[in-house]
């Protein structure tokens, strides 16, 4: 599954949905992780208000599993919801990457709980383009 994170340093999940400027990508499976890619935005992203901000972050997270925020707003996440990426806000903005990778590497070769079970069941399910 693609894990992604908002970050300001690549190390730490310290950015706000919103304003981050990078959003790391991850392959996460029970043998482990690997790093995909960074996305990198630009543009006024501070400025609070501006829904349109949020487009290219949201399209860009297509295929994502799992987005770890420091922070994120009730629209953004419902929009993400709806496009089945599941936010996730980190517990401090001292949580590094690495550690949550390998937590959830531990997790998905335990038992992982229902609400991870039914997201990686969906995340399996064949694609029905007519849908769309």
């Amino acid at each position: 599954m693609k894990v992604a994170f908002t970050t300001s340093d690549n190390v730490h999940v310290n950015a706000h949905f919103g304003w981050a400027k990078n959003i790391d990508l991850y392959e996460v499976s029970p043998d482990g992780f690997s790093f995909i890619s960074t996305l990198e935005f630009g543009g006024d992203l501070k400025e609070d208000g501006n829904e349109d901000k949020l487009v290219p972050k949201i399209e860009a997270l297509k295929g994502c599993t799992l987005l770890y925020v420091s922070a994120i707003g009730g629209s953004a996440a419902a929009r993400l919801i709806n496009r089945n990426v599941t936010p996730i806000k980190a517990r401090t903005d001292q949580d590094k990457i690495d550690d949550i990778l390998n937590e959830l590497v531990k997790t998905l070769k335990g038992n992982p709980p229902p609400w991870l079970r039914k997201i990686l069941l969906q995340d399996s399910k064949p694609i029905n383009f007519e849908d769309d």
